[in-house]
């Protein structure tokens, strides 16, 4: 009988189609979102684990990677890996693996869905309408904003703002970007200063990396410059947008419309958001497709089988 290998699993994959049962159909999963004292459960059966399994939602700290003293890969499921310590794990000669590239078109495409609902009040006309006062109220809402032949900014032009990019070039925009460097492989103007990009923009899109160095990158500055007709989408971490000042300017009409995927303290939404006609807000679904959901499983686990057949990941975090 062949002993299959064990992995640690930080908590249940309940957003992908069938990870938790492939997990367990080839794998000695420990389940440690069942223990609920995790200091002891890793104590108890940490030894002899090499490989554990998380996503950005779940994370993997340093006190959870060094209470593993054999562990050697951590796989995530997702893109995003700001919540995994990985200067913590190249310390211990752990690798580290994401899923990139399989969920971008998805994520690129809800960005354009944000932006065409905000600037066309779709999510308010939605509402509108099931509130049965399309008839009822002369006027119906106010007016919306063209789209196509506007300014379209973008922090953050790596795999996914590039397709925000491209997509952008079909509505006939201008697209200008700002990063932590000028690149010499796209066509679209640079802006070394956020403030003058926000300044610049019709609709600014946040696609950059989150973690501590992107925390409140987008101030209340950039929001301010971005302006009372400007409409600011977020489909890449909460924390990147000062939520405080955007709230309050949304609020004082500094701000005309904020698009957002995620919010800074997940799940919790500032009330004055949710009663804003000027916002559209989703509950992270960037990637909630059936297509890309699997798509990320399948690269998760092709990351754990390569781990264990040959000791190498197939797409580790650099």
């Amino acid at each position: 009988m062949t002993t299959k290998p064990r992995v640690l699993q930080v908590g249940s994959f309940s957003g992908s189609p069938s990870a938790n049962q492939r997990l367990a159909k080839d794998y000695d999963v420990f389940e440690l979102w069942k223990h609920a004292d995790r200091k002891v459960a890793l104590a108890e059966y940490g030894k002899g684990i090499t490989a554990m399994v998380t996503s950005a939602n779940m994370g993997a700290n340093a006190e959870l990677i060094n209470a593993l003293p054999d562990l050697k890969a951590i796989c995530s499921w997702g893109v995003g890996y700001e919540t995994i310590d990985v200067q913590a794990a190249r310390e211990r000669g752990v690798l580290v693996s994401n899923t990139p590239d399989v969920l971008t078109d998805c994520v690129a495409d809800l960005a354009w869905g944000l932006l065409i609902s905000g600037a066309r009040r779709m999510s308010q006309g939605d509402r509108f309408v099931r509130a049965g006062r399309w008839g009822q109220v002369h006027g119906g809402i106010p007016l919306g904003t063209r789209v196509s032949g506007k300014k379209l900014g973008i922090i953050g032009l790596g795999r996914i703002g590039q397709a925000i990019a491209r997509r952008g070039d079909g509505f006939d925009m201008e697209v200008r970007y700002h990063n932590r460097r000028a690149r010499n492989d796209v066509p679209y103007g640079y802006e070394a200063s956020l403030v003058d990009l926000a300044k610049w923009a019709d609709f600014l899109v946040v696609a950059t990396v989150g973690g501590p160095e992107t925390r409140h990158l987008v101030n209340k500055e950039v929001i301010e410059a971005l302006g009372p007709k400007g409409v600011i989408i977020n489909i890449a971490r909460g924390p990147v947008i000062d939520e405080q000042a955007m709230t309050a300017a949304i609020e004082n009409g500094k701000l005309g419309c904020a698009a957002l995927d995620v919010f800074e303290y997940e799940p919790k939404v500032p009330e004055a958001l949710i009663d804003s006609d000027n916002t559209v807000l989703l509950p992270h679904i960037g990637s909630a497709s059936y297509e890309t959901r699997l798509a990320m499983e399948d690269l998760m686990l092709e990351n754990l089988q390569s781990y264990f057949q040959d000791g190498k990941l197939v797409t580790p975090v650099e």
